[in-house]
């Protein structure tokens, strides 16, 4: 089954990220290898974001005008609810997590939607895949020039927003990915024929990522900054978010009159972050602490593809349904089998 087929590409990659994880903890990137894994990875930044400034058309993120009131539902929970959900926990419970996790928490709140996920979920739950289309795309077009600045001015206080982090921003994410729009006419058809070589392209870039990001943070002790207890409650905070979130939407948008394919749309589209996106932004602005900050958004990683899969599957077979409470047991113990479609972040 298709379904089985993406599980199994969701499973090698998570394998994936934990062995890089594990590399880097073991023979971290020291002196001239950490100069090189870092320029290594920045330039898979730059090239991720030039294939997907070249794979998105604004076309199609402005064809969707018609639905405004969805797209703006959505574009208030990604960019809104995300970050004062998060930004509230971390006024009211600063404790909980250390100064970097929470850290990789707002970056995770501030994060723009996936587009291969959302769209892959919409279409199995039966429902508005054009618009998850629209949505999906405007997001990422908004969430690359967005996203820093919320996270900047959330973190304004510990991890202030300098001019030299959005120059760094500007020229690594901002310029390739403008860059990968004017060469859209030239490349944009043959990236969408291919995309096993965008996926190539977006595997290997969030590896050397995690990898050079993990070393760094090896080097400067790591794991004695986190333990199982963290982690859990990292778990948890991951868990609790996408749960109201999913259910602020779900009723939200029964309340605003949608219909059943718009609500499916809403849902999915409107509780997804991008790996690759925060992946490359904590890079810029967390320097040392960026394999901290990436922790949040790797477990949300898998909790939004595991409750989604069984979210879909349920709007698929018809059922009225409410958003599925998340088992925190169930997502340790099944983090290589679980029954999840995920194309990708």
């Amino acid at each position: 089954m298709p379904l089985i087929r993406a599980l199994s590409r969701f499973d090698r990659f998570l394998a994936a990220i934990l062995l890089t994880v594990a590399v880097a903890s073991v023979v971290p990137a020291r002196g001239e290898a950490a100069v090189v894994a870092g320029w290594l990875a920045r330039a898979g930044i730059m090239l991720l974001f030039f294939m997907h400034g070249a794979r998105l058309s604004p076309e199609a993120a402005l064809a969707g005008a018609r639905h405004w009131r969805l797209h703006a539902v959505v574009f208030l929970s990604t960019f809104a609810l995300f970050p004062l959900l998060v930004g509230t926990g971390h006024l009211l419970a600063p404790e909980l997590l250390s100064p970097p996790l929470w850290a990789g928490m707002i970056l995770l709140s501030a994060l723009p939607s996936t587009i291969q996920a959302s769209i892959a979920f919409t279409s199995v739950a039966g429902g508005n895949v054009p618009a998850a289309l629209c949505s999906a795309s405007a997001s990422n077009l908004i969430g690359t020039v967005l996203a820093p600045l919320i996270a900047g001015m959330l973190l304004a206080s510990s991890v202030p927003l300098s001019a030299h982090s959005i120059l760094a921003i500007v020229l690594q994410l901002l310029v390739p990915f403008l860059a990968g729009q004017l060469a859209r006419p030239l490349i944009g058809a043959f990236i969408i024929r291919h995309p096993l070589i965008l996926k190539c392209v977006d595997y290997g870039s969030i590896l050397l990522i995690v990898y050079s990001a993990f070393s760094g943070g090896v080097v400067n002790g790591i794991w004695h900054q986190v333990d199982a207890m963290q982690l859990l409650r990292i778990g948890a905070i991951d868990a609790g978010l996408l749960a109201i979130v999913m259910t602020v939407l779900t009723y939200g948008s029964r309340w605003l009159g949608f219909s059943r394919a718009d609500e499916i749309t809403i849902v999915f589209c409107g509780s997804k972050k991008s790996l690759a996106t925060g992946a490359s932004i904590a890079m810029v602005l967390f320097a040392g602490h960026a394999g901290l900050a990436m922790i949040p958004m790797m477990l949300y990683q898998q909790i939004q593809l595991m409750v989604c899969a069984s979210l879909a599957h349920r709007y698929a077979s018809g059922k009225d349904i409410a958003p599925p409470v998340v088992n925190l047991s169930a997502v340790g113990s099944s983090a290589f089998r679980t029954k999840a479609r995920s194309p990708f972040p």
